[in-house]
C-alpha cells in the first residue's frame, strides 16, 4: 500500500511541476514501477506456488530481472520492494545476515541484468 502511494505522490510531484514532454516521462516511470510491482509479485506467487527447496535465489533473481527490464521505474520498484523485504525479514526470520547478504546479492544479480537461471535449482517444473 504505502508504495502505491508513494508512486501516486511521486507521480503528483513530478507531473505538477514538468512540462508535457516530462509528464509522459513520468507517466511512463509510473507505468513501469507499477509493472515492476506486479513483476515481484508474480516470482513471489510462484516461489510459494513452487514451494521448492532450494529454489529462493532464483525467484529473487527472476523477480528484479523481469521488473528492471520495464525500465528505470520497474528496477526503481524491484529496489525499493526487495529492500523492504530484506529488512523485514532480516528481523523476522531469524535466517541471519548471510541469508540476506546472498538475497541482496541474487536481487542486485536479476536487477542488472543478469540471467535468473544462474540461480535455479535443478528439478525446479519447467513451469518457472
Amino acid at each position: 500500500m504505502r508504495l502505491w502511494v508513494c508512486i501516486a505522490l511521486l507521480s503528483i510531484v513530478l507531473c505538477a511541476s514538468a512540462d508535457r514532454p516530462a509528464i509522459f516521462g513520468a507517466g511512463k516511470f509510473v507505468r513501469d514501477a507499477a509493472g515492476g510491482a506486479w513483476d515481484m509479485f508474480r516470482a513471489y506467487r510462484d516461489m510459494r506456488e513452487a514451494n521448492y527447496k532450494g529454489a529462493d535465489k532464483y525467484f529473487h533473481a527472476r523477480g528484479n530481472y523481469d521488473a528492471a527490464r520495464r525500465g528505470p521505474g520497474g528496477a526503481w520498484a524491484a529496489r525499493v520492494i526487495s529492500d523492504a523485504r530484506e529488512n523485514w525479514q532480516s528481523g523476522v526470520s531469524g535466517r541471519g545476515a548471510e541469508d540476506t547478504r546472498a538475497d541482496q546479492e541474487a536481487n542486485a544479480w536479476g536487477r542488472n541484468g543478469g540471467n535468473p537461471n544462474r540461480y535455479r535449482p535443478a528439478g525446479l517444473p519447467s513451469k518457472y
